[in-house]
């Protein structure tokens, strides 16, 4: 019954399709268009639904109640129900500062309203609960569990086994604030980020990493001069590929905007992914879906280094005579010294050697006077469906019309299979360096990269001491002390509902809309999010318009004690419909 309901409320995938089909046969190109945005909008919501977000490191089921635990440790995290247990251990028997550490974690739906929200993360030390902070993101709901994944940082002695626990289950939690050096700035993809150790600028067009400044003495600016090719000059040039014969080069500097693109603003790491098909100097004469590239940047706080990530996939058979997943540009011989690295993990200087031109695993620039540099850390390379890809990209001082570049050419034969993908994860670092201790550095920095951290799931140490601990994992008003009852504000707010679908009765807290609930004394304050961008008006919601019978403000302010209340709105994260309630899902006909 609720997949017929919701069936008759919307049209599917195949029946799009058909429409097309039909459409493009009678030349109704406008038509067609309009189709095909609406086969998107489709793909998102499957997307939503039904992607697999991966394994979690631990089933549902696994975890421990608060009640549990020693007195200590219980008073400290009072306000929570449950938890789970992740063990890191050290591989390598290293001294490591601080890295990202990210799990997905899997937990029973019934148990949480948001995870954003009640997430809070603290380590064992010397019988001690240590709060960190931790980023979630990227939460789904599938079947009966919820699912995100959780960053924090994480360093650690050699061969140190570190014991965390995860809280959850905590219906006044707050959105965390924790205090951080990484700020983000702009709207979509076209962003400005920065911390201690840079400040890098994305492409207002594409999203492509525009310029960058080493923030350290003179504040060095990394950038790329010159009209580029028609594009906006940046950088980072990659991903691309020559057609066959040479006739043109498709690449996703190319994009006028990013075709599909997705964000993710923390505390801890900024997290921008773009997916599509690169484009022709005379896109849409040319519009061939061959090679499929997904590339993201990770930045992080605190750390001199950021990621990148992608794959080319090849859809369908296709000749490349060249191909680049890997390609930097700067101009103004800002560097002197070129840096490479081989398959022995050793930084050196000079000229790449011949022998080692396709076996390279780190290149760059330095210039020791100044103590500048920047290098890219090659972590993983490879390739399925295709031989041993070639690691090569050796770096050039001068090259005419561009300045001081290298190029990564890795495809070892010309006609590519279909279903073919490459896949690579770089570091790139911009650390001071000197001759003496700048190999070093990003030796070790590559060593650890590439041998991260190993999490696994844990159980508590046996007999584990559990002293008095300082201070409590609860804010105020997360540990049932707030002034006035979030329950009955929660219940007040199922009173407010969206009057655009008119006969759901559905609420604005069953839909997932109400992201954060604040006590301030006698004031309330909301942070509230819209279903998509079509509806940017919160006001609507929050103060009352057009037949919305029950606003949230005239609502609250029924409750006993509140005096105040103060709407907010957020874009990030953005909605779906895997913010819905239980209640919300049925209500809207989707199944539970």
């Amino acid at each position: 019954m609720t997949e017929t309901t919701y069936a008759h409320r919307t049209d599917s995938f195949e029946e799009k399709l058909r429409l097309l089909e039909a459409a493009w046969k009678k030349k109704d190109f406008r038509l067609a268009r309009a189709l095909t945005h609406s086969l998107r909008d489709t793909a998102i919501q499957a997307q939503h639904e039904e992607e697999s977000p991966g394994k979690p490191l631990m089933p549902a089921a696994r975890f421990g109640t608060v009640a549990s635990l020693p007195p200590a440790w219980r008073n400290w995290a009072l306000g929570w129900k449950s938890f789970k247990i992740v063990h890191l251990d050290e591989p390598l028997g290293l001294e490591r500062p601080p890295e990202p550490v990210e799990l997905l974690l899997s937990f029973p739906a019934a148990a949480v309203a948001s995870l954003a929200r009640e997430i809070r993360v603290a380590r064992i030390a010397d019988g001690v609960l240590r709060e960190v902070p931790c980023q979630v993101h990227g939460e789904v709901r599938r079947g009966t569990e919820r699912m995100a994944k959780v960053l924090f940082m994480a360093g650690g002695t050699m061969h140190q086994r570190q014991t965390y626990l995860v809280f959850y289950g905590n219906p006044d939690a707050e959105l965390p604030a924790y205090p951080s050096d990484l700020e983000t700035r702009g709207e979509g993809f076209g962003l400005d980020i920065e911390n201690d150790y840079y400040k890098a600028s994305l492409s207002r067009q594409m999203g492509q990493l525009e310029r960058m400044s080493i923030k350290r003495d003179h504040g060095l600016e990394l950038f790329a001069g010159g009209e580029g090719h028609g594009e906006p000059p940046g950088i980072d040039w990659a991903h691309d590929y020559a057609a066959s014969g040479h006739f043109q080069k498709f690449r996703v500097t190319l994009w006028e905007t990013c075709p599909d693109y997705e964000v993710v603003r923390g505390p801890l790491a900024t997290i921008i992914r773009r997916w599509g098909f690169p484009h022709s100097p005379v896109h849409p004469v040319f519009s061939p879906s061959r090679v499929h590239v997904d590339v993201e940047y990770r930045f992080y706080a605190g750390l001199p280094w950021f990621h990148k990530s992608g794959t080319m996939h090849a859809v369908k058979e296709f000749e490349a005579p060249a191909l680049r997943d890997d390609e930097w540009v700067f101009s103004g011989n800002c560097f002197t010294e070129i840096l490479w690295m081989g398959p022995d993990g050793k930084l050196r200087t000079g000229n790449v050697d011949a022998a080692q031109r396709d076996n390279l695993w780190a290149v760059g620039f330095a210039n020791p006077q100044s103590r500048d540099s920047f290098i890219a850390l090659f972590l993983e390379h490879r390739a399925d469906g295709l031989p041993e890809l070639k690691h090569n990209g050796s770096p050039s001082l001068f090259y005419r019309s561009h300045g001081q570049l290298w190029s990564r050419y890795p495809l070892p034969v010309k006609q590519v299979p279909a279903g073919a993908v490459l896949h690579q994860k770089n570091a790139y670092a911009a650390l001071p360096f000197t001759a003496t201790e700048g190999p070093r550095l990003l030796e070790e920095l590559r060593h650890r990269l590439v041998n991260p951290l190993q999490p696994s799931a844990g159980e508590l140490p046996p007999g584990a001491a559990a002293p008095a601990q300082p201070g409590r994992l609860a804010r105020q008003g997360e540990a049932g002390d707030s002034p006035i009852s979030k329950a009955a504000l929660w219940e007040a707010l199922q009173d407010c509902k969206d009057e655009q679908l008119y006969n759901a009765g559905i609420s604005l807290v069953d839909l997932g809309l109400v992201l954060d609930l604040r006590v301030r004394g006698e004031t309330v304050h909301v942070l509230m999010t819209m279903p998509h961008r079509g509806r940017p008006r919160f006001g609507y919601f929050a103060f009352g318009s057009g037949g919305n019978s029950m606003p949230i403000q005239k609502r609250l302010l029924q409750v006993p004690g509140v005096k105040h209340v103060r709407v907010e709105h957020t874009w990030a994260p953005g909605w779906s419909s895997n913010c819905l309630t239980d209640e919300g899902r049925r209500k809207l006909g989707l199944p539970v």
